[in-house]
């Protein structure tokens, strides 16, 4: 590491130790240490919708809207609005706001980003935005968006979180989008500045001094995100004081349980509501076998959900229902088919399919890759290979870092079967759909890349996208859920929250549902 670095940690490791202040008014200054357990090299949310991207990269760029607890709230846009057809969507945007680099941040950037990067190349956003035609610029601060669909409003400012951050122009046009070296170094708008990638180490974001929230704002002197793929390791910095901050599952969860119950401490889901996901299963329909329902029937009952629940997520999650969690309100149904665990059932079905167990016990045999996402993620693939086992099936585990896991599923294919957890993004047609509509371009991640194709599933998807009445758009949507369950292309096997653990002299934590990927312009130290 850094000589920077080390000073700071050292620094770091000396406030935990003091006893803490009482919070009487805001302490200005210090660095924030934030564990981050995988790497993904891409920092640019506009062009990979992934959290691992946004709770580095959302403090230096920031989208049209955000969510917090109070609803959606402007951040580079204050107003929105839609003409009564849906088929134009009107933004107006936040003046006196500057790019990192010093220009000023106009509607030209909106036209270029959606048009060049969140329409053809943003994973999420190709399908939501496929009926955008253009992006008018009437004057600098207003940006209008042209569908030549109807865009439900809802739907537009529920994605805008994930799938709304502009980049700057001037600085990615006539350039190679895909190969800009910005998407390493990003420049945005927002409390932080990106000072520094050292790769498998640890990124720093320092503070912006012309913040366009005024001079108050952000609290802190640096953000530094250091890469700790050991979670032990992670777990004894915590303790340490070296690092404050571990979300989304990035520790064991008997150490998530361990430091929760030290009083300077704070685990748990709160701060990650908008962030329920499933545990899944995704099947390469490409292969012949898995191409047969009855199979994937067989392997959805030689799963005990209930098991994995109580031994794998430690109790916090539940069964899922399709690919719509239960916090997706009225979009949400349980009147879908369900495969219990039966592992009689689960033989009989693999019997009438024609794959009779061998003298070996052996029916076929499948290469799975879990996504190397967190302890329970890689739990839940072995655990997927001793449930096979138990009904015939022989399970390779091919075991990757985050680009070979996502070239391997999304990319190459080279996968028969693949585990990891997909993120619902407040509403369906933002992420849901994106796993169950044909037609993703091969290499698109957490996109439909398992052969999938189903001209009933696309319809009503489609259907769905461009519904303006909330009731009849949601049962759309109960239809989808329904077909998916009776298709099997993905097994949505669990539904859970995420979890974090946070030290407490960390203020203003947690206050938005999108904590490790809001901004983080008011958090402050209390040291």
């Amino acid at each position: 590491m850094g000589k920077t670095l080390n000073r700071l940690l050292l620094a770091a490791c000396a406030a935990a130790l003091a006893a803490p202040a009482m919070a009487e008014e805001v302490k200005r200054g210090g660095t924030a240490f934030i564990h981050m357990n995988t790497e993904q090299g891409v920092l640019n949310p506009a062009l990979r919708a992934s959290t691992g991207v946004y709770q580095i990269t959302g403090k230096f760029m920031e989208p049209l809207i955000d969510r917090t607890y109070k609803g959606y709230e402007g951040v580079l846009a204050t107003e929105w609005s839609s003409s009564p057809d849906g088929k134009a969507i009107t933004f107006k945007l936040r003046d006196g706001v500057r790019w990192h680099d010093g220009k000023p941040f106009t509607c030209d950037d909106v036209a270029f980003s959606a048009m060049e990067l969140w329409k053809p190349l943003l994973n999420y956003s190709s399908t939501l935005q496929a009926n955008l035609e253009s992006v008018d610029c009437p004057d600098p601060l207003t940006a209008v968006f042209n569908y030549s669909k109807p865009m439900p409003l809802e739907l537009l400012v529920a994605a805008m979180p994930d799938l709304g951050h502009p980049v700057p122009k001037h600085l990615y046009e006539g350039t190679d989008i895909l190969k800009n070296p910005h998407n390493q170094a990003p420049v945005g708008t927002g409390p932080f500045k990106f000072q520094e990638y050292e790769r498998g180490q640890y990124i720093i974001g320092v503070r912006n001094d012309d913040y366009w929230r005024g001079p108050d704002y952000p609290y802190l002197d640096r953000v530094i995100w250091r890469f700790m793929p050991d979670k032990a390791a992670a777990a004894a910095a915590l303790e340490a004081g070296e690092l404050q901050e571990s979300a989304f599952n990035g520790i064991s969860m008997a150490d998530l349980e361990r430091l929760g119950k030290e009083p300077r401490f704070e685990m748990g889901p709160k701060g990650f509501e908008n962030n329920v996901a499933h545990s899944t299963v995704e099947f390469n329909l490409r292969n012949p076998i898995l191409a047969d329902l009855r199979v994937r029937q067989a392997i959805y009952h030689a799963l005990d959900i209930d098991f994995a629940i109580r031994n794998i997520m430690r109790g916090h999650a539940k069964p899922g229902r399709g690919p719509i969690p239960s916090v997706g309100g009225t979009n949400y149904t349980d009147d879908v088919q369900t495969y219990p665990y039966d592992v009689e059932k689960a033989k009989a079905l693999l019997d009438e399919a024609g794959y009779p167990a061998g003298p070996d016990g052996i029916r076929f045999k499948l290469r799975h890759r879990p996504a190397p996402w967190g302890e329970y993620t890689q739990l839940w693939g072995e655990y997927f290979a001793q449930a096979m086992k138990e009904v015939g099936i022989e399970v390779e585990l091919l075991t990757n870092d985050a680009p070979g896991y996502l070239n391997g599923v999304y990319r190459d294919h080279d996968f028969d079967t693949a585990n990891g957890w997909h993120q619902f993004r407040s509403d369906p047609a933002v992420s849901t759909t994106v796993w169950l509509r044909s037609g993703a371009p091969a290499g698109t991640a957490w996109s439909n890349q398992f052969g999938y194709s189903s001209p009933e599933m696309d319809k009503l998807i489609d259907a769905a996208a461009v519904e303006l009445d909330p009731t009849k758009r949601a049962d759309l949507y109960h239809q989808i859920q329904q077909l998916e369950m009776k298709d099997l292309p993905v097994i949505f096997a669990i539904e859970h929250p995420f979890l974090g653990i946070t030290d407490k002299k960390l203020v203003n934590n947690h206050n938005t549902p999108r904590w490790d990927s809001s901004s983080w312009y008011d958090l402050w130290i209390n040291e």
